[in-house]
């Protein structure tokens, strides 16, 4: 026997490049031993059962397993006797070449000494599991051992039931020790065929060093690309003895049961055959649990070999399963039964005994606490939120949930969540867009209202300087007088506008101080107004009491705000709402009403000078553009919702100011 030294690459690998985030290797992958970090799916080596599913169904051939054509290619170089046993599946691959003798002279031309095929190690194989599989014992079940995938699964993930997995080597591994016994122990031995687990199975330490490396058949492909070898090139040359028997049809849907020639119906077997992903899981699940009792099992973890995912993907399963019959159909009658039984009862006494290992990979089940949380996260709260679309890779949103908690996934994965963050994100982008449009709408007027101030305050002074001289001067009794405090009174109505059009666009220094938030607000309400058919209430949420602001500048503010959420009540009753909130970075305090709203057509006009919807007399239009200064000073932003249709929902508006809890640096 030749010893190996287990190859440290992982078997198994992604093209992070090619990864588009489809999830269908976790949707595909039985043990999931796929973990989703930053969008890429990685395949976790140690959790892996090396079934190849994930590489089958990557549209974007961003997984790929650990070639071996180079090694091979240096075992041939190297001087040494060299034997390739060929898996029995192969009619189902090389059905471009007519006669199979064909392809066996192809192989030959590589170097190989020897070209067997492995289906004599199915043929014994078969014939240990017949007495086996034939007991009848309510206490104890085998597992057939033939596919290294479900052998994996097994021991990563039903450890319990590794002792019921019947003793018996692989038809790889038996025809390997077929073909030492055959023809020298220092033969060096290459398994071609179907399967990538074969790759995982020839490392395993209770097989090592009985076949040196493994190909699939696309490996075999390229290599006779790469030396030019094609079906023309060659003669035709038979198998090296012994030849397999009825083991040829192993790799079909219960081939093993008609290799030994047991009844395949369901009625009367007491054999179970599983393939398949679904049926795999499924069926260790009942086995494990108890529900299923006096039965064996044969496991495949794909739909037979002949689906294995190192063959090319140009045939479908029936077509190759149609390959496969014909090639035994030609291949049993022109057998020589005589020498074949010779052969079977020349190795009967075989050693092909070997233990399997547990190797549990479970992880714990994590507490119904962190799943809620995690499912809370995804806005999945009560069972209508459940969709288990399996868009993720898991049939359900719990088992999401739970590989989220195990670390195997992420939250984004979930794609109806992700489309509604999708959604409000833009929605969020949309009112920013508009808000800094409004903005620096705001900001252009500001500098505008700013310089017109500027130039009308000088003249403006001089008016009042000498209306007021004039006032002391003229007698108080005639008509001059009068006309002269008119002009006075109307010059200082100006100073009083200019200067609000100072305090929107204004520079000002701000004078920061600690301030309790809620003493503010309070003070606020007490120095206004509130009529008996409006009902005033402060709602603190916050957890942190203070900021750091101008307090009267702030107060000049809410002032404001109250005010016109106030007179924006009509007279049937009422409310208005401060509510104080935030977190550590920002002080949130909104004043809500719920009066008739504001038309959309008004609400671009709120914060520009001299707009106002009150009656003549009642408003400047001044408060809001100061409010607006003031907010923008403390760096913060102050916006607003309003809905004035009543089909909509209740009617009202909803101002928002928004301010560093602390002193900004650069202010």
């Amino acid at each position: 026997m030749m010893n190996n030294s287990v190859d440290p690459r992982p078997l198994l690998y992604t093209i992070k490049e090619r990864c588009k985030m489809c999830y269908t290797c976790v949707r595909e992958c039985p043990a999931k031993a796929i973990r989703v970090t930053s969008g890429q799916a990685e395949i976790i080596p140690e959790r892996c059962i090396c079934c190849g599913n994930c590489v089958t169904v990557c549209s974007q051939n961003a997984k790929r397993f650990r070639g071996a054509l180079e090694e091979v290619e240096q075992i041939l170089a190297s001087g040494s006797r060299t034997a390739a046993i060929v898996a029995p599946s192969f009619p189902a691959e090389f059905n471009d070449i007519p006669d199979y003798r064909i392809m066996v002279s192809m192989i030959r031309s590589l170097g190989f000494n020897y070209v067997s095929e492995v289906a004599f190690g199915a043929d014994l194989v078969a014939d240990r599991y017949k007495k086996v599989l034939g007991d009848v014992n309510p206490d104890i079940f085998t597992i057939a051992a033939n596919c290294p995938a479900a052998v994996n699964f097994i021991e990563h993930y039903h450890p319990s039931l590794v002792p019921n997995i019947g003793k018996i080597v692989s038809p790889m591994i038996a025809m390997a020790r077929v073909m030492r016994a055959e023809y020298g122990d220092d033969l060096k031995i290459v398994f071609i065929g179907p399967c990538i687990a074969k790759k995982d199975e020839i490392d395993d330490p209770q097989v090592i060093g009985e076949v040196q490396k493994a190909l699939t058949f696309i490996e075999l492909r390229e290599a006779f690309r790469g030396h030019s070898i094609t079906p023309e090139s060659v003669g035709p040359t038979e198998f090296d003895p012994p030849l397999g028997g009825r083991g040829a049809i192993f790799p079909v849907t219960r081939g093993m049961l008609q290799t030994i020639r047991m009844n395949v119906d369901i009625s009367s077997t007491n054999i179970i055959v599983a393939e398949g992903r679904q049926e795999l899981t499924e069926a260790l699940r009942e086995f494990e649990t108890g529900v299923l009792k006096n039965h064996h099992l044969e496991l495949l973890c794909c739909q037979g070999c002949i689906m294995g995912p190192g063959m090319s993907e140009d045939a479908k399963r029936f077509v190759r399963r149609t390959n496969v019959a014909d090639y035994v159909k030609s291949k049993l009658p022109a057998l020589d039964t005589e020498l074949w039984e010779k052969y079977m009862e020349k190795y009967k006494d075989l050693d092909l005994s070997r233990e399997y290992i547990e190797d549990d990979q479970r992880i714990a089940v994590p507490s119904d606490v962190k799943i809620t949380e995690v499912l809370k996260k995804m806005g999945k709260e009560n069972d209508e939120d459940m969709l288990d679309c399996g868009a993720c890779g898991y049939e359900t949103c719990l088992l999401h949930a739970i590989a989220i908690v195990k670390g195997l996934a992420e939250s984004e994965m979930c794609l109806p969540n992700t489309i509604e963050k999708l959604h409000r994100s833009i929605e969020e982008l949309e009112s920013t867009k508009a808000a800094l449009k409004h903005s620096e709408k705001l900001a252009s007027m500001g500098q505008l209202a700013a310089g017109i101030a500027h130039e009308v305050n000088n003249p403006l002074g001089v008016v009042l300087l000498y209306s007021n001289l004039l006032v002391d001067e003229i007698d108080k009794n005639s008509q001059v007088y009068q006309d002269v405090v008119m002009i006075s009174e109307q010059a200082e109505r100006c100073r009083n506008i200019v200067g609000g059009l100072l305090n929107f666009a204004r520079k000002n220094d701000v004078n920061y101080v600690n301030a309790n938030v809620e003493d503010l607000v309070n003070s606020v309400i007490k120095s206004v107004i509130v009529p008996e058919n409006v009902e005033m209430i402060v709602i603190n949420s916050s957890r942190l009491a203070e900021a750091e602001l101008d307090v009267e500048q702030i107060k000049q503010v809410m002032i404001n705000l109250v005010k016109n959420a106030i007179e924006a009540i009509d007279s049937s009753k009422g409310k208005v709402v401060v509510n104080i909130a935030g977190n550590e970075k920002d002080l949130i305090i909104k004043v809500i009403d719920n009066g008739p709203g504001i038309p959309q057509e008004n609400m671009d006009k709120l914060f520009v000078p001299f707009f106002t919807t009150k009656p003549a007399g009642k408003g400047t239009g001044l408060g809001l553009p100061v409010s607006y200064g003031i907010v923008k000073m403390h760096k913060g932003q102050i916006s607003v919702i309003s809905n004035c249709n009543p089909s909509k929902g209740e009617t009202g508006t909803t101002f928002v100011i928004t301010l560093p809890r602390k002193r900004p640096q650069y202010s």
